[in-house]
């Protein structure tokens, strides 16, 4: 049985302060759910605080990026060496909007995937259509691409340890958000291309994340398709009271 896994991703908001007082907010909140795994992937510099701050309260921390070398002249760089020495335990990878403002493709995607399982993180790799492809009836192949280039050179006990999720980029900051049914058909389109890569066991296993304007409001629907098996959580993972409701999704 797959186990949910509700993660935040932070992007580039919160001071320290803020930070902190999240932490010990939402460990009070969620010191009963254990029933879903819960992440945080902040900003950098708050990863070895959170750590701390949450010590001993089943919330785990990760971060928004890895860099593919494990050292070297690559200045503003992180390794995964580096984010496991501060207690990190996940890495996005390929999130969209490393991929718009960055200029991330599926062959770096794919140099910080095995990155990231030679530093001992589990890797959230992102992958997802933007509006024209999905207008233009692309979404399946684009994604399809995204997930053979992106995990290129995996093989099927590696996959075990990798999650990946579905964030349609045009879901993403602008309130809109893939209908259940919508969501439920690509993520079983990716679990049978999982399949197809590394065996239908593997596939079975692996768990795919939905994220795009995830709320309150819409986890529980979102949840209840057989192949979500969690949520990757932007805006409304920034406050205490909203993440806790998602984190507390009912099927």
């Amino acid at each position: 049985m797959r186990v949910p896994l509700i993660a935040g991703n932070w992007k580039m908001f919160k001071t320290s302060d803020e930070a902190l007082a999240f932490a010990g907010d939402l460990a009070r909140r969620v010191a009963d759910a254990e029933s879903t795994e819960i992440l945080l992937c902040p900003a950098f510099v708050y990863i070895s605080p959170l750590v701390q701050a949450l010590r001993g309260s089943g919330v785990k921390v990760g971060a928004q990026n890895v860099f593919w070398e494990d050292s070297g002249a690559f200045t503003g760089e992180v390794s995964a060496p580096m984010l496991k020495s501060v207690g990190a335990r996940y890495a996005l990878v390929g999130h969209s909007e490393r991929r718009q403002y960055f200029h991330e493709t599926d062959e770096t995607v794919n140099r910080r995937l095995f990155a990231a399982l030679k530093g001992g993180l589990v890797p959230i790799v992102c992958v997802g259509e933007t509006l024209e492809e999905r207008e233009a009836g692309k979404t399946a192949a684009v994604v399809e691409t995204q997930l053979r280039q992106g995990l290129k050179g995996l093989d099927s006990n590696q996959a075990l340890s990798l999650v990946v999720a579905y964030e349609p980029v045009w879901a993403i900051g602008t309130g809109r958000t893939a209908t259940p049914e919508l969501a439920q058909e690509v993520h079983r389109s990716i679990r049978t291309t999982l399949g197809n890569l590394f065996g239908p066991d593997a596939s079975s296993q692996i768990r795919i994340l939905y994220g795009g304007s995830v709320k309150g409001d819409n986890v529980d629907s979102l949840m209840a398709q057989p192949d979500i098996d969690g949520a990757l959580v932007g805006g409304a993972s920034l406050d205490a009271a909203s993440f806790e409701r998602i984190i507390r999704f009912k099927r």
